[in-house]
């Protein structure tokens, strides 16, 4: 993909979507922090839902980690790996208590030394909370950069570090929440959306999926009389003559 046509892209991700945001529900930088890791192989809707209740009555370290982890782990119950992940919530708690204040550091070494948070958290939290231009790679973004043509690679890391020389630098503040919103949506894996994607003509995807055909409207046909109903009339007549 070229500069010109990298530019067209995000202007146009821009037009649609000026203020994107997560589709994750948070109040702080530590929120946040949970939201994502609980995120991990479950769907932002499904860890909102768990997320509601839990933050309700615990949304700070100090307060998660009095709740223990037997009640976290009853909060989030509904969220696959729940049991591992109440288990890092509680660890990672502590740690941010014992070394950090109960703050969230605004560095990515700090936040990836915590349990459960990995270069992809690290990424989200830098920047969703700070404000920092990060490219956090999960399986939308991967696909879409790959069948764009935008960042092409074989691992995460590798399209991270592409993402963040090719995307254009005024648009690299949102570029994850285009991204990842327009694989969610439009560009989805099993069956992408191409006839209402409005870059499709800058996607270098060669197995674009196209609009059905509407089936033609089935017209309905007169019943005609059945011949022989009536000749068993006609017989009937004659035989009264």
């Amino acid at each position: 993909m070229t500069l010109a046509e990298r530019e067209e892209l995000f202007r146009r991700f821009q037009e649609k979507s000026p203020s994107p945001q997560t589709e994750l529900e948070f109040s702080s930088p530590y929120t946040l922090l949970v939201a994502v890791v609980l995120s991990a192989q479950a769907t932002d809707v499904g860890v909102n839902k768990a997320t509601g209740p839990l933050f309700a009555v615990a949304d700070t370290p100090a307060k998660i980690v009095a709740l223990g982890e037997e009640k976290v782990r009853d909060y989030i119950k509904t969220i696959g790996l729940y049991r591992n992940k109440a288990k890092n919530v509680i660890a990672l708690s502590r740690i941010l208590l014992e070394k950090h204040g109960g703050e969230i550091p605004r560095d990515r070494e700090a936040l990836e030394a915590l349990p459960g948070v990995g270069r992809k958290t690290a990424n989200v939290v830098l920047n969703v909370a700070f404000g920092e231009e990060t490219m956090a790679v999960d399986t939308h973004i991967f696909r879409l950069s790959n069948r764009l043509g935008l960042a092409p690679g074989k691992t995460p890391l590798e399209v991270e570090l592409k993402l963040l020389k090719r995307i254009p630098k005024p648009y690299m503040r949102d570029a994850h929440h285009w991204l990842i919103l327009h694989g969610r949506y439009i560009c989805k894996a099993r069956k992408p959306d191409c006839p209402r994607c409005f870059v499709s003509d800058l996607c270098k995807f060669k197995a674009k999926t196209t609009a059905e055909a509407a089936p033609a409207p089935k017209t309905k046909s007169k019943a005609k009389a059945k011949p022989k109903a009536r000749a068993k009339s006609k017989a009937k007549t004659a035989s009264k003559a």
